[in-house]
């Protein structure tokens, strides 16, 4: 049990491990998904915030943080969403708030799409948005045995730390506990397997179309200053969505949860306890 009173465990969902902390209670159930290259460690300084009027269930996506790096999940948006939905179905949740960053904002708006009905409402976090599949000749190439060295190359270019000052505004704030734990994965075998699987499998973000038909409430929240998926993504998906509105945060990056925790957990209970 970790000093917030969250246990930390692995469970079995669908023949994969999982490493996941919770809390349960009487309290409304939020679930946070992380985004790429990421873990839980992404909601530390919201966690705290949170479990004071919320259930709680942060999960590590396979392929991250400390979950299986399986090499037979197909590592699609939509099947992350049902594994999430497999989670929360193992957990006994019901109308559940999914609190989601970067890329698990995707995930999150597929499992709105596969099972509307168990979900509250959504708050993306700088959400990933309109980015399509890799290239064919891209999904080739990854079979050939030399590639995995290439992604261990390309991702070494740059220390973890110029990584960190991508998704920072304020640079102030990237300190050596955050290079260490941003850098684990880039030591880890498994990760790069799971990023080539990645590649292969993601197949694409939501189309137009099908970001019309999601009729969960939905909170965007966004980073004037996000370098990684720019706020004009915001704009657009406040557009498609027929329930979400968008609150933007000036001189704040991608990395919103530690840059403006309070802020975050103020707008979270605005759009869902006080809602009601």
């Amino acid at each position: 049990m970790s000093d917030n009173g969250l246990k930390q465990s692995y469970i079995q969902v669908a023949n994969i491990n999982l490493y996941c902390e919770y809390i349960l209670n009487d309290k409304p159930p939020i679930l946070l998904i992380h985004g790429f290259a990421s873990s839980t460690y992404t909601f530390r300084r919201i966690i705290p915030l949170l479990q004071k009027k919320f259930s709680i269930l942060a999960v590590d996506l396979p392929g991250f943080g400390k979950s299986e790096k399986s090499t037979s999940f197909v590592y699609s948006f939509q099947n992350y969403a049902k594994l999430m939905i497999e989670c929360i179905n193992k957990f006994g949740l019901a109308n559940t708030y999914i609190v989601a960053h970067s890329m698990g904002g995707q995930i999150a708006l597929n499992m709105a799409i596969l099972a509307p009905e168990k979900i509250n409402s959504l708050i993306l976090l700088c959400s990933s948005g309109y980015l399509k599949p890799a290239k064919k000749p891209l999904i080739w190439i990854s079979y050939l045995p030399f590639f995995e060295k290439f992604i261990h190359y390309y991702i070494g270019r740059k220390d973890v730390q110029d990584h960190l000052r991508n998704v920072f505004f304020n640079q102030e704030l990237i300190n050596d506990e955050l290079i260490h734990e941003f850098g684990k994965p880039l030591t880890e075998k498994g990760f790069y397997k799971a990023l080539i699987r990645l590649l292969r499998h993601r197949e694409g973000d939501l189309l137009s179309h099908q970001l019309q038909n999601i009729l969960v409430p939905t909170l965007l929240i966004w980073g004037e200053e996000d370098r990684v998926v720019p706020v004009e993504v915001g704009h657009k998906l406040v557009r498609d969505l027929p329930a979400a509105q968008l609150i933007t945060y000036e001189k704040t990056g991608h990395l919103i949860t530690e840059e403006r925790p309070e802020l975050v957990f103020k707008n979270i209970l605005k759009h869902t306890i006080y809602q009601f």
